[in-house]
């Protein structure tokens, strides 16, 4: 009897052990379906790496011991999907936020999460006005397309050729970084000689590449995601264009070298809004990344395990889980993260964000500039 006494002493011990850890929802949104869905899980991916190892340290906040918990959401790529996700997140009650991947679902989105009063930290979206909302919630641990575009414009007119004509995808993303790039290449003493646009769902640009072929470019910028810019490629052959190509960070990934196969060339260029992978402050990440997931990083991941480490190092800082409590400590946060120093101006916006000029060699995106 005495045994039995015991043996249940001990089980109600051990649940009180498990009871007392107190789960601490973060949540996380991107395409995790449709043709962007590598680049979708990949952020996933980095936002996990960074709770997993939080984890593995024992963390306590408030008192209490804490297990952080990612809760991932499919947006689709999709605006309206975007905001029935993130009012999803935000009834599964996640203390954070990291996401969306696209401009375009994090803008409409990060409205959804003001209301409720939640941080959310994009590790992806570059269109300038998700910070010129006035939220006080809303940052990314990337540089903006005024930055990107500004470099892709006066590169391209500078390095590549004066005459540039312009595809963009009509996405929040697209439009705003070839709105910048305009700018940029008026600014390098450049023309735009052609605009054109297509959408973020096509694979037949043949209409709008040959309408550009008449204008004889130099240079072709592409504004949009990998899984456009691939098939692009490989009709801009077809076609026999001779212009140079460059893209910005939605096409800067190993999957469009993939995608556009031989078609890619020594005259294909692109730009990441961060430093290289081998140049960040964390020179292991690629590595463990490699390890954990058995794949390669594309592009963002390092900047959603950033976003991630912000929120839960606010938290601790502020010794407490909930958002009123740990803002005022995000905003003003400063620790040196794998990408570099995260930190945040006065709109949320990450400071001294960098851009890097990537060129196609060797089978592989090599930086040549930043």
């Amino acid at each position: 009897m005495k045994a039995k006494l015991l043996v249940l002493a001990l089980l109600g011990l051990g649940t009180s052990v498990v009871y007392a850890q107190e789960i601490v929802k973060i949540g996380h949104a991107g395409p995790l379906t449709g043709n962007i869905a590598h680049l979708g899980k990949d952020n996933e991916n980095g936002a996990r790496m960074a709770i997993e190892e939080e984890n593995a340290k024992g963390v306590k906040i408030g008192g209490k011991a804490v297990k952080f918990e990612l809760i991932g959401e499919d947006d689709q790529a999709d605006p309206k999907t975007g905001t029935t996700v993130a009012q999803r997140l935000v009834d599964a009650g996640v203390k954070g936020v990291v996401g969306h991947l696209n401009s375009g679902t994090t803008i409409p989105a990060s409205r959804i999460y003001d209301q409720a009063g939640i941080p959310m930290i994009s590790p992806s979206a570059t269109n300038p006005k998700l910070t010129l909302q006035g939220y006080q919630g809303v940052f990314r641990t990337i540089a903006n397309d005024v930055q990107q575009g500004s470099v892709i414009g006066k590169f391209s007119a500078t390095q590549l050729g004066k005459r540039v004509a312009i595809i963009d995808d009509r996405t929040a993303y697209g439009q705003g970084l070839a709105d910048e790039v305009e700018k940029g290449v008026k600014a390098g003493g450049g023309s735009v000689i052609a605009r054109e646009y297509t959408n973020n769902q096509a694979t037949d640009f043949m209409a709008i590449l040959t309408k550009i072929k008449a204008t004889n470019p130099d240079v072709i910028v592409y504004s949009g995601m990998d899984a456009q810019g691939g098939p692009m490629l490989k009709q801009i052959k077809e076609l026999g264009i001779g212009a140079k190509w460059i893209t910005g960070d939605g096409g800067c990934t190993p999957e469009l070298i993939k995608l556009a196969g031989d078609a890619i060339s020594s005259r294909a260029y692109c730009t990441q809004a961060g430093l290289p992978l081998e140049q960040m402050a964390d020179k292991t990440f690629k590595d463990r990344y490699q390890k954990r997931f058995g794949t390669e990083v594309q592009i963002y991941a390092p900047y959603s395990y950033d976003a991630a480490m912000a929120i839960m190092t606010a938290m601790q800082k502020a010794d407490s889980v909930e958002p009123a409590k740990y803002l005022p400590v995000l905003k003003k946060i400063d620790f040196k993260g794998v990408t570099g120093t995260v930190a945040f101006d006065e709109k949320g916006d990450i400071k001294n964000g960098s851009v890097t000029v990537y060129e196609y060699r060797n089978g592989n995106w090599m930086p040549i500039k930043h």
